[in-house]
């Protein structure tokens, strides 16, 4: 559809450029023509040109008719929105959103609107800018209940309502950002401030001044058609006096709300000791009250456990009663039973010690027997060595010196000597032999007899 417009533009110039050409041709064939005429010559003069009035009219009045077409067709841009104003009823109801329309060329035209998001600020801005699209940059002035004049930064976020925009058109004064936004959002400031002294403005009802303010706003403009979205109180600029001795004031609050915090702080940690010591009391009355009831159900527990023990306890009684007598019984037993044990080990004793005197005698009666034999035997034996001895030293009287050298001791040295008698020594010494050989042999000669 913008092409479409465009070529009729661009079709209609060219029709008027093209009959300002014809006409531009014509009158300069025309002004040659008079020149010749002027200066006559050998050469012929040529017919007077005709200037075609009729075809550059009609070709003018033709080119006409595709630009008024073109005239019909309005483009909206983005972001914005229009209304159709007509010549002969005024502004029409409806709107025109962004994109191509048609209207009745030169019998309506549009008004175009901005309906994106419209700032109305009070003061400087965070990036440093004075005002905004539509502001001085001013704070705007208000009076406190106190009287003192207090300075607001304010900032409005609004935006037009693409409904009502035939309304806004037809009722509202033109541009609206100009002539309704701020002395509406003014005079709600103006109106709401002061019931409010400066301190409630400025800390203690801040929130709660801006949150009536945007409603009041919001209130007022949305009849009008004008949709807020968001009411910012970004500063206050509070009177110089009244700033100094707020700040003094602001201090001693402080320090009166630093007290306020300490002696809370202090109160809780009494009534914190106060509760830990309750608490303490109330563990240690309950543990008293927990070691009584152990305590009684102890006792409970005793009691009812002797109801089954003195049962126990008499039969042990009985038990140990019976027992004593069965002990008694049996010792009585074992009494009389080692007592009759004890007189027979002492008639087997004594048997037995008769017994053994008895074998004891034997025993003595063979030893000396076996004694008298081997004396006997001893004798006999000794008797006939004797007498084989005896017969050897008959036979050889020089062994008598040779034994009695031997049985002496070993340190004397043995010295043979002749038994001729002419050595009273060995004469003494044999002749004693011989009479202990005589001796012995008559006690053997007794002894067997």
């Amino acid at each position: 559809m913008i092409f479409l417009r465009y070529f009729l533009l661009w079709g209609g110039t060219a029709m008027i450029a093209a009959a300002i050409g014809l006409l531009a041709r014509d009158l300069y064939l025309l002004t040659k023509h008079k020149q010749w005429l002027a200066a006559p010559g050998d050469k012929p003069i040529p017919d007077a040109p005709v200037v075609h009035w009729q075809a550059a009219l009609a070709l003018a009045l033709l080119a006409w008719c595709p630009i008024v077409l073109a005239m019909g067709i309005v483009v909206v841009p983005s972001g914005m929105a229009a209304v159709r104003i007509s010549q002969t009823s005024g502004t029409l109801p409806g709107t025109l959103y962004p994109g191509s329309h048609f209207i009745t060329p030169l019998a309506e035209s549009i008004a175009l609107f901005d309906t994106r998001d419209q700032l109305f600020t009070t003061g400087a801005i965070e990036d440093g800018k004075k005002g905004a699209k539509h502001g001085e940059g001013k704070l705007l002035s208000v009076q406190a209940k106190e009287g003192l004049s207090v300075g607001l930064a304010i900032t409005v976020r609004y935006r037009l309502d693409s409904k009502h925009l035939d309304y806004i058109q037809a009722t509202l004064p033109q541009p609206v950002e100009n002539e309704i936004v701020p002395p509406i959002v003014a005079s709600a400031w103006r109106e709401l401030v002061p019931n409010y002294t400066v301190r409630e403005v400025f800390a203690t009802k801040r929130e709660e001044v801006r949150k009536k303010a945007s409603d009041m706003i919001t209130a007022k403009l949305a009849v009008d058609g004008i949709v807020v979205k968001e009411v910012m109180l970004r500063d206050i600029q509070l009177p110089p006096e009244y700033a100094r001795g707020l700040e003094d004031l602001l201090l001693k609050e402080q320090q009166n709300d630093q007290m306020e915090v300490q002696t809370a702080i202090q109160e809780k940690q009494v009534r914190i000791s106060e509760l830990e010591a309750e608490a303490t009391k109330a563990q240690q009355v309950k543990a008293a009250e927990g070691e009584a009831q152990v305590h009684v159900l102890q006792a409970k527990a005793e009691a009812d456990a002797m109801q089954y023990t003195l049962p126990l306890k008499q039969k042990q009684i009985e038990q140990s009663k019976l027992e004593a007598e069965a002990r008694k019984e049996a010792t009585v037993q074992n009494a009389e039973a080692s007592a009759q044990a004890t007189v027979k080990n002492a008639e087997a004793q004594a048997q037995a010690k008769v017994i053994d005197s008895k074998a004891e005698m034997e025993r003595r009666k063979m030893l000396a027997e076996a004694e008298a034999d081997r004396i006997r035997v001893t004798a006999a034996a000794d008797t006939e060595r004797m007498r084989n001895e005896g017969a050897v030293l008959k036979q050889n009287p020089l062994l008598i010196n040779k034994i009695i050298a031997e049985k002496l001791s070993d340190k004397l040295q043995i010295m043979m000597v002749p038994s001729d008698g002419k050595y009273f020594f060995a004469n003494d010494v044999l002749k004693s032999m011989n009479m202990a050989n005589q001796g012995s042999q008559s006690e053997q000669v007794e002894g067997e007899k």
